[in-house]
């Protein structure tokens, strides 16, 4: 199950709650995660999104039960409905969490494998233990790297990594995830939660359009030419004077005292 909860602050904690299948996601856990990003995005209140897992394992991937490859080879099996139920299902995940316009975190709170690494890795920051591990075993399985992994990858870790991580199925752990470029910051295993939750707190209280607008130019700057980067920044920072975050940040600075940011 899905568990959300949002802090006075304006902080949702998503947590995968199904730890005795390593929060494997069954289709309705998958279906639930997806609407609880989407109520994030949509709820004005809503300033910050942390994602967690509970017991020893973040997300284990999907659940094989519930998924369309296990059908292969069967009679009457659709290929096409294996593309279909990635495009409604995880990648629909990965991708609201990578758009969201607003600053996102994980604690990963144990393992995670092929798509649940990716949504770890989908988020703004990463929070990680000694005893985390990002695992991917599509290759074991004569699976196609999916969850937007080809894509995620190579951008954190570099090409000849990520084909280390698909194609050998090289699998990280602790504060190795940091020095690749996986996570943010390792931390114990007592302080992770806290930690976290200490990154989405002060997010929260940041100028929450401004940060989503840089957001997007950062996750943006693989795909364009310097000169289409420039235009939209310039088109961002009009979009940013129209926030009355940027009149209270400049009367704060005028005034010598810390900015009473309100997230529009």
């Amino acid at each position: 199950m899905i568990r959300t909860t949002t802090s006075d602050v304006g902080v949702t904690t998503i947590t995968l709650d199904r730890p005795e299948a390593k929060n494997a996601l069954t289709v309705e856990m998958r279906d639930d995660l997806l609407a609880a990003i989407r109520s994030a995005r949509a709820d004005q209140g809503v300033r910050a999104v942390l994602v967690t897992g509970t017991g020893d394992a973040f997300c284990s991937g999907m659940d094989l039960r519930a998924s369309t490859v296990t059908q292969a080879g069967g009679e009457g099996f659709d290929t096409r409905s294996t593309s279909e139920a990635l495009r409604v299902g995880v990648q629909a995940v990965v991708r609201e969490l990578w758009e969201l316009d607003k600053p996102t975190v994980a604690a990963v709170n144990g393992t995670a494998v092929g798509p649940g690494a990716h949504i770890a890795l989908a988020c703004d920051f990463a929070f990680v233990h000694d005893e985390t591990r990002f695992v991917w075993t599509f290759s074991r399985w004569g699976l196609v790297v999916d969850a937007g992994g080809a894509y995620l990858l190579p951008r954190l870790v570099g090409l000849p990594r990520a084909r280390a991580m698909i194609l050998l199925g090289e699998g990280v752990k602790g504060a190795e995830a940091v020095d690749l470029g996986l996570a943010y910051k390792c931390v114990s295993a007592e302080d992770l939660r806290s930690e976290a939750e200490a990154v989405a707190t002060r997010l929260a209280a940041g100028p929450t359009r401004s940060l989503g607008l840089s957001k997007q130019l950062l996750n943006r700057t693989f795909e364009t030419y310097l000169a289409s980067a420039l235009e939209l920044e310039g088109q961002f920072q009009s979009l940013a004077t129209t926030s009355s975050d940027l009149a209270e940040g400049m009367a704060a600075f005028r005034e010598k005292r810390d900015p009473k940011f309100t997230g529009r």
